[in-house]
């Protein structure tokens, strides 16, 4: 089942289901000498083409054959769930007597997407609470959200306990030229109330609100305002303007920072450039955002690029961090653009900024053809260290990228994987 395809005269915006995937079309090029110049964000020392200097005494990964994969988790049961499901960016969550909460997001329903939870013992049945959203106030349900505009549909949620003790939810939100990253707040961890439709987090380009302004990196998809956009919403910030695959954090000290992906054009004849890509000639980067109240993200750095060590089809899909007591672990979107496969790369930092990338390979081996993550792997939130073990709950996927290839019939699976220790 495909998502809903969104037209404006001779654009087009596609989303289809699993990674929430965008078409882009006329859209202004950007060298690599212009994109060096115009980003103010990018971070010494790790712009295209620069390794990043190392940092001493950081830790290294336990090798791949250390991890002991527990097999399929969750698949599409439910009616409502449609055909897949995914905990990409998801978080999961211990609760008591061997029990788990799985967040988890509905990409291949008829409806469209959708946010969940299973909750039980992994390996044993879990049980499915979907998310009822509504344009007014929450549903009395153990998970619902309100104040979400009638057809804008959630997807790729991320769950915080605040340390004032509410309950926060991020996630993207879709809709006719709607494609922004909301935040919702509830008091109870049941009734989610979505916090300011029209001023969200973060904004794709696609979205209503960002046509005809330029990304930090000079990258538009529209050249015109959206005639749609209602007078009392506010244009978005070029500092916001971000692609999806996000992942927010509050930190020890209370305030926040959140890692999404940058978009860089390189012009045809580049070896970069990717013409079988669903964006074709476009370079997905890392950038690091940082907010005191999660809610404004004022401050935009490049992190994680391409640099030299890297093959020319070496693109970054998203970051996942996990804090230990020896730094911020990172799981790293290793997207292979010209075989259209998806890894978990380890990397690490001690500060969120300056990250080290020692195996700069899958850390997680996919499984061999056909088994259910034979083309993809996409980590969810964070590690978990519990129980004597660590945890990786992941989407697992049979078909690449560009949906062009698949090892039968086309799904995507939420598996699990478990090693005694992440470190060597």
């Amino acid at each position: 089942m495909q998502a809903p395809t969104y037209r404006a005269g001779r654009h087009r915006l596609l989303v289809k289901p699993v990674r929430t995937h965008v078409r882009y079309e006329l859209m202004n090029c950007i060298n690599r000498r212009t994109f060096l110049r115009h980003s103010a964000c990018v971070t010494a020392g790790a712009a295209l083409g620069t390794p990043a200097p190392a940092q001493p005494n950081m830790p290294r990964p336990c090798p791949p054959t250390a991890w002991k994969k527990q097999g399929i988790l969750l698949e599409a049961t439910e009616p409502w769930e449609g055909k897949n499901i995914q905990n990409f960016t998801t978080p999961a969550e211990p609760l008591a007597d061997g029990k788990w909460r799985i967040w988890y997001s509905i990409s291949g329903a008829p409806g469209g997407y959708g946010l969940a939870y299973a909750e039980g013992v992994p390996g044993q049945p879990m049980k499915k609470i979907p998310a009822p959203c509504s344009p007014g106030e929450p549903a009395d349900a153990p998970f619902a959200i309100g104040n979400l505009p009638e057809k804008w549909r959630p997807v790729q949620v991320v769950h915080l306990h605040l340390r004032n003790g509410r309950h926060r939810l991020y996630f993207w939100a879709h809709g006719q030229q709607i494609v922004r990253y909301l935040a919702a707040e509830s008091d109870d961890g049941r009734r989610y109330r979505v916090l300011d439709p029209r001023r969200p987090v973060l904004y794709h380009p696609g979205d209503r609100a960002a046509r005809g302004i330029a990304t930090p990196d000079g990258l538009t998809l529209y050249k015109e305002h959206s005639k749609e956009r209602p007078a009392d919403e506010p244009l978005a910030a070029s500092r916001l303007i971000s692609n999806d695959a996000t992942n927010v954090y509050q930190l020890p000290d209370g305030s926040f920072e959140l890692y999404s992906v940058g978009l860089v054009r390189v012009p045809k004849g580049d070896p970069a450039y990717m013409a079988h890509d669903n964006v074709a000639g476009l370079l997905r980067v890392i950038d690091r955002y940082t907010s005191a109240d999660g809610l404004h993200f004022e401050t935009r750095q490049r992190i994680i690029a391409r640099d030299a060590r890297d093959p020319a089809d070496q693109q970054f899909y998203y970051l996942a961090v996990t804090p230990t007591p020896q730094g911020r672990v990172g799981l790293l979107g290793h997207y292979r653009c010209e075989a259209q496969t998806m890894d978990v790369e380890w990397c690490c930092s001690q500060d969120g900024i300056k990250w080290e990338r020692p195996l700069r390979q899958a850390w997680l081996p996919r499984g061999q053809p056909p088994a259910p993550d034979c083309m993809g792997i996409y980590a969810n939130h964070q590690l978990v260290q519990h129980g004597g073990r660590w945890h990786l709950f992941y989407t697992g996927t049979n078909d690449t990228h560009n949906h062009k290839q698949a090892h039968g019939a086309p799904r995507q699976v939420i598996m699990w994987a478990t090693t005694d220790s992440i470190w060597a």
